[in-house]
């Protein structure tokens, strides 16, 4: 799954997001609007963490979903 994809369907992915990360606020995601760069920064931030392991994580979320969606298409 690109992140064009997830971009565009940000509303539904907003939930696994917070999920995810539960730091984040609504009003955060509403300003993130699923622009990548945007959330990685944001989880640097607010996890005090490197932008390397915020990109990480995010690749392996990305994956994540990518797997969900294949398993629930079968």
């Amino acid at each position: 799954m690109n992140w064009n994809r997830i971009e565009g369907n940000w509303k539904q992915f907003k939930g696994n997001v917070k999920q995810q990360w539960g730091k984040l606020t609504d009003d955060q995601l509403d300003v993130i609007a699923g622009k990548r760069e945007h959330l990685a920064g944001k989880i640097e931030e607010l996890y005090g963490i490197t932008k390397e392991e915020a990109e990480h994580q995010l690749t392996a979320w990305q994956k994540r979903q990518k797997e969900l969606e294949e398993a629930l298409s079968k």
